[in-house]
């Protein structure tokens, strides 16, 4: 239970307040100004709230399925209890025993059968109670100190602090997080939208606002657009729209010797940053060029890479290795889900070239983009054209235009399965370039 509270709080005061209140749970914040005390007021939130099931569809679907199941529960209670009686007895049960346990097992049976189908499920949050939590002394729950009232943290609060009565709290929490006299929600969401778009963030270290994490790169502009997304009712349109028309996210991310001398981690933002796409864009990619994207939306997930599903239906496990997908995306550095995970690293390994080179899965994706090629151009030169367009954006340059003639050409003359195999490997070299995995 302990782990589950402290994983909660960990994941929301990092994931939206840039703060390791975590830190403080066995005591007080070697660094932050976050009391123990705290912790275990957001810890009492979390408390009073449990998960449940709960049926999605419509209120009359949802009602009678429910009805249905509590009447087959009943009736499976009876019937235990009747089996539970004759055998106390020690005896063989008489015929009319015998008569009543069939009829009671009939009746289930027909209710079972005319029970309607199950709606969708998911998992909900609910309110549990509304008691105060105690401080653990040095984190351990055996060990009980004073009583932490539920309420948000005070160093994010005014003087006078109000203690959460609604529940479990969970919506005066929520309140206080978003209330514009908290300067760190919006800071750390803008935050994060910004490095998605540029690939680092104002804040460098986007789950850690405190004393250790890094300042922020520009903060006149970080206020600017906290203050102006407050201002916008909170409007991801707006924020995304201040960001990509600006002059720093249209600009190239060509080299320059002089700029790179003076600021070589791009912190004054010279530059746009060399951005590797995630597995999930790269893998979709591959699937949309060679033409086997399945566009359809919605559906239970799948085990697989080679079912050409968008990767975001894809299953990945907990525990790692459990299905089929957790290598492929691993091997792309796809965050491990055990833990929240502020940002993802990029590594480019050997390991992820040789699955470029040699994997079934990468051979069949060049098998199709090269059957698209022959089968929408006529000409060798058109399949080049076509090819760069598709896969690049752009046309390909007379040297490029050259190397791919000349290569695919040898061996015109020869056997027709050189020639395929020819315009798989290229198809092959094209879908495994750095152009298509990397933004520039």
């Amino acid at each position: 239970m302990s782990e589950t509270l402290d994983d909660r709080v960990d994941t929301i005061s990092r994931g939206i307040l840039g703060l390791t209140v975590s830190c403080a749970r066995c005591h007080d914040h070697k660094f932050d100004p976050v009391p123990q005390l705290d912790y275990y007021s957001l810890a009492g939130v979390f408390n009073n709230t449990g998960i449940a099931i709960r049926g999605m569809g419509p209120p009359e679907v949802v009602q009678q399925y429910e009805q249905s199941q509590q009447q087959i529960n009943e009736q499976q209670s009876r019937r235990n209890a009747r089996e539970q009686e004759l055998k106390k007895d020690g005896r063989e049960p008489t015929a009319e025993e015998v008569e009543e346990l069939a009829r009671l097992d009939a009746e289930l049976n027909q209710l079972k059968t005319m029970a309607p189908p199950a709606p969708p499920f998911c998992h909900a949050l609910v309110e549990n109670g509304s008691a105060d939590m105690k401080l653990a002394v040095r984190g351990n729950l055996l060990r009980l100190g004073p009583v932490a009232p539920r309420r948000f943290l005070r160093i994010l609060s005014a003087d006078s602090r109000a203690q959460f009565t609604q529940g479990s709290g969970r919506r005066e929490l929520a309140e206080a997080m978003v209330d514009p006299q908290n300067p760190l929600t919006a800071r750390v969401f803008l935050n994060r939208v910004w490095g998605h778009h540029f690939g680092a963030g104002l804040v460098r270290t986007p789950s850690n606002f405190g004393t250790l994490g890094e300042p922020p790169t520009h903060p006149e502009l970080l206020d600017w657009l906290a203050t102006n997304f407050v201002k916008n009712g909170w409007s991801i349109k707006w924020l995304h729209r201040q960001m990509m028309l600006s002059a720093a996210y249209q600009m190239s991310s060509q080299y320059d010797e002089h700029s790179f001398i003076h600021d070589g981690n791009n912190q004054l933002l010279w530059r746009m940053n060399l951005r590797r796409l995630d597995v999930e864009a790269w893998r979709d990619a591959l699937l949309a060029v060679s033409g086997a994207l399945d566009r359809t939306l919605g559906g239970p997930p799948v085990d697989n890479i080679a079912v050409p599903r968008r990767t975001i239906y894809l299953q990945v496990s907990r525990n790692g290795d459990q299905v089929q997908p957790d290598e492929f995306m691993r091997l792309f550095d796809f965050p491990a889900m055990r833990a929240t995970v502020e940002q993802r690293t990029s590594s480019p390994v050997p390991q992820q070239y040789l699955f470029m080179l040699n994997n079934a899965y990468m051979l069949n994706q060049a098998e199709l983009l090269s059957s698209r090629l022959q089968r929408d151009s006529v000409s060798e030169g058109e399949r080049i054209t076509l090819a760069y367009r598709l896969l690049y954006g752009r046309l390909p340059t007379d040297s490029e235009q050259q190397l791919g003639l000349s290569y695919l050409t040898a061996y015109v003359v020869g056997p027709p399965e050189d020639y395929q195999k020819r315009w798989r490997q290229y198809s092959q070299v094209l879908l495994s370039s750095n152009e298509l995995i990397y933004i520039e």
